[in-house]
């Protein structure tokens, strides 16, 4: 057996997932996601290079960039067989074209890579199986967003599970994963919040209910940025569910992303939900409608991008930061040198700013496990032999190879961008 892991991107820090399987013997090659990262100019950040002539194929777990956003650069000469579930191709032609809008001056590719990596993908369900010149692929649910999912890997004599990006809990819009009694022989795991553990997804609801309805009682409007894949519907069904009757808009990509969603029920935990939210709330269309929704008292608006870095979310910010009966309610992680973690940590949202005088505050509505989760999944998988742990920062993957190796009794390797590893 001489099965290898070369480490493309997300060794060591959160962000641009690449991992290239290879078994050296047959020289059949998989790679497992390919995304980009963004530097704090919003220039993409490439994971390492890889031949796309020497590959079998490409396995996609889901449609964030981190995940994704590289993959098209693989398609200028050739095409390679691309595994993905329906849902996150169409998704992936979404962000990666607003992308190419954004920040194309950067890109190696154009919309003609994108198509031809589109026409390459061989759809997989959650629960299916392909096979690829004797590799076989099989898809379990991440949990993560709509469409995400898992691959365990039958290759080179031994099996390999890749989580991609993986939760545990059940949300309105995917139900988590579950891992008991799959057997792996190598596990390849996020490590993104493998040192703490989110409060209670229902203490969290109740906490961002209760703040939304104390402002709107207050005469005052709400502003929710928010991620526009995942994020944003996870708060419209929130707010479909407990306050039906409010006053809610929603903007930007979020619009695209959740008829898509409603075109694929079978991936939604709770479809009713955001059928209900696209039933009940309004979209924001135009200009003249978005100078108008942010004035009038009460109304609840979602709205990309979730750390305020640009989108509709910037443009209600800058005519609503000023008004001491409105929040701005954040809702997603907030990297540091963005807006959203500026307003956290100075109460600004410009480098020498003003204070904002609009309520602020946090909720943790994170897509991923934390280190109870994690460590639950390395408990479930039968077999195991060895854990990789990715896309995570040093101290924080560190801190959890501890406790497997303490708790578990499983080898363990944190491997940065460049490592390969036998798994032999």
């Amino acid at each position: 057996m001489t099965l290898k892991l070369t480490v493309l991107g997300s060794g060591r820090e959160v962000g641009r997932a690449a991992l290239l399987l290879e078994d050296e013997r047959s020289e059949k090659r998989i790679l497992l996601d390919y995304g980009v990262t963004f530097d704090e100019s919003d220039i993409p950040v490439f994971p390492l290079s890889v031949p796309p002539a020497k590959l079998k194929a490409i396995a996609i777990t889901h449609a964030h960039l981190d995940h994704v956003g590289a993959a098209p650069m693989l398609f200028v000469s050739v095409r390679v067989p691309t595994i993905m579930t329906s849902l996150t191709k169409e998704f992936a032609k979404l962000m990666i074209e607003d992308m190419i809008k954004l920040a194309g001056y950067y890109l190696p590719y154009e919309y003609p890579e994108l198509e031809t990596m589109l026409n390459s993908v061989h759809t997989i369900s959650p629960g299916g199986m392909v096979e690829i010149d004797g590799i076989r692929i099989e898809a379990l649910n991440a949990g993560h967003i709509p469409g995400s999912v898992m691959y365990r890997i039958e290759m080179g004599g031994k099996v390999v599970l890749y989580t991609g990006d993986v939760n545990t809990i059940d949300t309105k819009l995917v139900s988590g994963a579950r891992l008991e009694g799959v057997e792996a022989n190598i596990l390849i795991m996020e490590s993104t919040y493998g040192n703490v553990d989110h409060p209670d997804r229902k203490e969290v609801e109740d906490r961002f209910i209760e703040t939304i309805k104390s402002v709107i009682e207050d005469g005052g409007s709400v502003l929710i940025p928010a991620f526009a894949l995942g994020r944003s519907q996870e708060i419209l069904s929130i707010l479909a569910e407990r306050m039906p009757y409010a006053n809610v808009y929603y903007d930007g990509m979020t619009r695209k992303i959740l008829e898509l969603m409603l075109s694929y029920p079978k991936y939604i935990n709770r479809i009713d939900l955001l059928e209900k939210a696209a039933r009940l709330f309004v979209a924001v269309q135009g200009a003249d409608m978005r100078k108008r929704v942010y004035k009038e008292p009460g109304s609840i608006i979602v709205a990309p991008a979730g750390m305020l870095k640009g989108g509709p979310a910037l443009y209600y910010l800058k005519r609503m930061w000023n008004a001491k009966k409105c929040a701005i309610i954040l809702v997603s992680y907030q990297a540091p040198a963005t807006p959203g973690r500026r307003i956290l940590s100075e109460g600004t949202f410009e480098e020498n700013g003003p204070r904002v005088q609009a309520r602020v505050y946090w909720f943790d509505f994170s897509s991923h496990a934390g280190a109870s989760g994690l460590l639950s999944i390395v408990k479930s998988v039968k077999g195991l032999e060895k854990v990789i742990l990715v896309h995570g920062g040093d101290a924080v993957a560190y801190e959890l190879a501890y406790r497997i190796k303490e708790e578990i009794g499983v080898d363990v390797e944190v491997p940065s961008n460049g490592s390969v590893i036998k798994l032999d």
